[in-house]
């Protein structure tokens, strides 16, 4: 055997696994010019491409688009979502089932429990779960709120534990007290109110007035009130809010008040025990009445200052304009922290009102989009009233 017969067998196997991929990407057409055909497994999971990504007549938006390969029926589309799940990595399941939801219109499917035991769930299939609540069966409901809690309480085990500790320490510090223990004095804001006792002969300040960090149980309680656009392209925002509220709600020392609006405004503070609950209790879609919600969060407010409003939506309003603005620069003005999440999800730059969101900014509240991991880090910034970690995109 020469030298170079090893490296030739490798050079042909690279060339054989390019075209089985590229096979599997052009989906076997004649046009595709791989010349590769499929066995076995390969075979398979080109068929439950095909299903959904094949070439067809015209898809439930009228146009031409993919096949409808999957059929009408829900054990053949839950079939097909086994055989994706043994096919592909998770995070791929849930980019084709969201594909096949939007593609094939399967929406109405999800009403079938059968369905709903196969699927790989995810923020956005509880999105979708929620904007067909209304009209599901009652042999769904509880299959459905099965699938909406797994996710809730995977999106708990991650953010719970990091947003607490990050509140936590910013409520500490947002108590000052005038006599603390040493390892509790704030150095910074100890010398800047200290500068006029600066000895030059000895280069040094003597401060006659002590600022220290406070205690969580010490510390005044914070009020938080999220305000939460609920109409239909806010559906990843909901649900990670819904989370989040939960979470406050459980810390002692914070206040917090859950507030859902689309024309209607809907308290669902009550409810904050279980984020599940607070998810079926509200329904997605429908307009907005961005100052209507506001007018009501303004009535809740006894302590300006100490209070955080946390508005997310798409600033997309049906209401009174101007009268809404008002509304955010009195809440500012009267010592109100405002922050304005135009999404609170992992997706990417989101659809918004610009010309709302300019407005805002020019009122002293910038609104930009925060992923879940960032929102503690929001928080913990409104609650200490120190500028907003804003993300590059904002």
């Amino acid at each position: 055997m020469t030298p170079e017969a090893p490296e030739a067998t490798d050079a042909t196997d690279a060339a054989q696994e390019r075209l089985r991929r590229w096979r599997l990407v052009l989906g076997g057409d004649a046009a595709d010019g791989t010349g590769c055909a499929l066995a076995g497994r390969d075979a398979a999971m080109d068929a439950a491409l095909a299903a959904l990504y094949g070439k067809g007549g015209d898809g439930p938006s009228g146009k031409k688009e993919r096949a409808a390969g999957l059929g009408a029926s829900a054990p053949s589309v839950a079939r097909w979502l086994g055989d994706i799940r043994t096919y592909f990595p998770s995070s791929v399941v849930q980019v084709m089932q969201r594909d096949a939801i939007d593609r094939l219109g399967l929406a109405t499917l999800l009403l079938e429990p059968e369905m709903l035991e196969a699927v790989e769930a995810d923020v956005h299939l509880v999105g979708t779960l929620l904007s067909l609540n209304k009209a599901m069966p009652e042999t769904t409901k509880e299959t459905a709120r099965a699938v909406v809690r797994k996710v809730v309480e995977d999106l708990e085990k991650r953010l719970a534990t990091r947003t607490r500790a990050t509140l936590t320490g910013a409520l500490d510090r947002s108590a000052r007290v005038t006599r603390p223990r040493h390892h509790d004095i704030d150095w910074n804001r100890t010398i800047a109110a200290n500068l006029k006792h600066y000895l030059p002969e000895y280069r040094t300040v003597v401060p006659e007035r002590l600022i220290g960090y406070g205690r969580a149980s010490q510390s005044v309680k914070k009020d938080v009130i999220l305000c939460i656009d609920q109409s239909g392209s806010m559906a990843a925002s909901v649900v990670y809010a819904s989370v989040f509220g939960a979470v406050l709600a459980s810390m002692r020392s914070i206040s917090t008040r859950l507030v859902v609006f689309d024309t209607a405004v809907v308290d669902l503070t009550d409810q904050l025990t279980d984020p599940v609950d607070v998810l079926f209790g509200t329904q997605l879609g429908g307009g907005t009445d961005i100052n209507r919600a506001l007018a009501y969060c303004q009535a809740q407010i006894t302590r300006p200052t100490e209070t955080v409003v946390v508005l997310i939506s798409d600033l997309y309003e049906g209401g009174i304009r101007n009268e809404m603005l008002r509304r955010v620069a009195a809440m500012k003005a009267s010592g109100v922290q405002f922050v304005a999440l135009l999404a609170l999800s992992d997706e990417g730059a989101p659809a918004y009102d610009r010309e709302h969101a300019a407005a805002l900014a020019a009122l002293g509240a910038p609104a930009f989009a925060c992923t879940p991991d960032l929102f503690p880090e929001v928080m913990a910034a409104a609650i200490e009233k120190r500028p907003l970690p804003l993300p590059d995109t904002a």
